[in-house]
């Protein structure tokens, strides 16, 4: 039914005009309680297998929506409501942002990919820090906050930048993730660098400390799939030096050449960061090989090129604790997340683990016995 409406309708509009379309229905559903109720118990199914605990919090399952859809936090009971375990929001910087001229979204529709070049667009956190404030929350869920850099701010007042949205935003944060993997804002990916991404991390640790004193707030970076091989191995081993909390692997990925695409050519060379079903098998990699690296030391959220059970199952045997979902979100619809939790459940029960926790890494751990 939803692919049918997508060709229909969405796939003929401009897919930033669809997607706030969709945004405004979503927002709509969650306002009416009746409404509300019904899709959530009809989107959001609860599977006691699929409980996980993770980042100090207890989740419904391991599957979450990925930072990008909900720059600034005016859904999270709605994305709650359509089966999202936990909901990133952001990517927000210190000042408020336009982001790129458009039109700076485009689909790959037979790759399943998305291309964004977005920028960043947010309300600044200050707005997002105040309209999580005023939040009354619906439904039970976990939330991520995603900071980046103020496009305008030099590489140099990068880490004062992130400093001022840790300290708006760390106390509304279930956890707090840095995102130095963006394409789409000069110099960022620059930030990934140990010698750049040290003092930055070890900055915001301490910002969201002094913030916030009832508790530690959990803190992840997230990381590119272009990164050589050597430097996936250098964050890992900082995140363990600095005590790092998580990783989340990976954002979008510039490459194009070496991923197969079979669409339009005019469409594939447009700039940005490419998400989705292409990118599926890098992220895999890199999650692989970051879980060789740190073990069960540091949480690891695979996301990319996530569109069935199986590829969040993949996930979760190479070494994810959790996933994350977004761009194939768009194309499957409402029913994405059900989808991917009834078939986690049915994979778990018919493997040799025990709990969803025993999965986790397995395949190394089954290589190394």
């Amino acid at each position: 039914m939803y692919s049918l409406f997508f060709n229909l309708i969405f796939r003929r509009m401009d897919p930033e005009k669809a997607h706030h379309l969709a945004f405004r229905w979503i927002r709509l559903a969650a306002r009416i309680p009746v409404l509300r109720t019904f899709a959530a118990a009809v989107l959001a199914p609860r599977y006691k297998e699929l409980r996980v605990e993770a980042l100090g919090r207890r989740m419904h399952g391991p599957f979450g929506l990925a930072a990008g859809f909900d720059k600034n936090a005016v859904a999270i009971d709605g994305m709650a409501m359509l089966g999202f375990d936990h909901v990133e929001i952001g990517t927000v910087t210190a000042e408020p942002q336009p982001g790129n001229p458009k039109k700076r979204l485009f689909r790959l529709v037979p790759d399943r990919a998305l291309i964004n070049r977005m920028g960043f667009n947010n309300d600044g956190s200050a707005a997002v820090a105040a309209r999580l404030a005023a939040r009354n929350p619906v439904f039970r869920t976990t939330l991520g906050v995603n900071i980046g850099k103020t496009k305008v701010v030099p590489e140099d007042e990068a880490i004062a930048d992130y400093v001022t949205s840790t300290e708006r935003l760390a106390g509304h944060a279930d956890y707090l993730v840095v995102n130095v993997s963006s394409p789409n804002t000069p110099g960022l990916r620059n930030l990934q660098a140990v010698d750049h991404l040290r003092p930055l991390l070890t900055a915001v640790r301490e910002a969201a400390d002094r913030t916030v004193t009832g508790r530690r707030v959990p803190l992840l970076v997230k990381i590119a799939p272009d990164l050589a091989d050597e430097d996936v191995d250098a964050v890992a081993d900082l995140a363990v030096e600095l005590g790092l909390d998580g990783i989340i692997a990976t954002n979008t990925t510039i490459a194009r050449d070496t991923l197969g695409l079979v669409s339009d050519p005019a469409l594939v060379q447009e700039t940005g960061g490419l998400s989705g079903a292409p990118v599926r098998e890098r992220s895999l990699e890199v999650l692989r090989r970051l879980y060789a690296r740190v073990g069960d030391r540091v949480t690891l959220i695979g996301v990319g090129g996530i569109a069935t059970a199986e590829d969040a199952w993949q996930r979760i045997l190479a070494g994810a604790t959790l996933v994350q979902g977004y761009s194939a979100f768009i194309y499957e619809g409402p029913f994405y997340a059900r989808a991917i939790h009834k078939g986690l459940a049915a994979r778990l029960r018919n493997s040799p683990y025990a709990t969803l926790a025993d999965a986790v890494g397995a395949e190394h751990k089954k290589v190394t016995a």
